[in-house]
């Protein structure tokens, strides 16, 4: 009888990974690119482009510049140490075109983000056309509006101390009048959060400014 040769038997080897075919990998999801940002809401104002002038940055006379130490345990943090202080920022303008460079600021702030419930707007001199015109439905429906907190407020320095704080105060120095400007900015420095910004004469607002804040 003749011999059938064996057939070699193959055994699988335990060593080295096993190949993955390439099509059962799975594809990276791509991530979503994020739109642009919406356009900032309407609020009242004078019509008009745009003329954004860069403001001067005037550090605050107190705040002192501080190394960061090691952190330990019962260390406190940085913002126990130091009292927030809102950052300074002088648009230089004349008293007639002061108006204005606020309105222009408003502008600019809310392009960057900002909601306009967070913006408030003193006026040294003459009342901006809203507060006027909101001022003549009477005094409970103009603070009224300021409780709402839902856009910006705009008030006469005589009026402001009544305003409650807001992250971003802008001044409108539209007065020659260097005793409403005394009172007007160390009054809008208690009331901004984190950014203070003074449209006027630079000379007439350092010189407040280096005596009171």
């Amino acid at each position: 009888m003749p011999l059938i040769p064996e057939e070699p038997q193959i055994h699988e080897s335990a060593q080295g990974p096993r190949a993955t075919s390439a099509s059962s990998r799975t594809a990276p999801t791509p991530r979503p690119v994020p739109g642009p940002r919406p356009a900032a809401p309407p609020r009242p104002g004078r019509p008009g482009p745009v003329r954004p002038a860069p403001p001067v940055q005037r550090a605050p006379r107190d705040m002192a510049a501080t190394t960061p130490g090691p952190a330990g345990p019962g260390a406190p943090s940085a913002s126990a140490q130091v009292p927030a202080t809102p950052q300074l920022q002088l648009i230089p303008a004349s008293v007639e075109g002061a108006l204005d460079a606020a309105e222009e600021a408003v502008d600019l702030l809310l392009e960057s983000g900002r909601a306009p419930g967070e913006v408030l707007v003193i006026t040294t001199g003459e009342p901006h056309p809203w507060a006027t015109h909101e001022l003549s439905f009477g005094e409970a429906s103009y603070w009224a509006q300021h409780d709402a907190g839902d856009d910006v407020f705009y008030a006469e320095a005589t009026k402001a101390s009544r305003a409650a704080s807001r992250p971003v105060v802008v001044v409108a120095v539209n007065s020659g009048d260097r005793a409403a400007t005394a009172t007007a900015l160390p009054l809008a420095h208690t009331r901004a959060g984190a950014l203070l910004i003074v449209c006027g004469d630079p000379q007439q607002i350092n010189a407040v400014l280096g005596a009171s804040v």
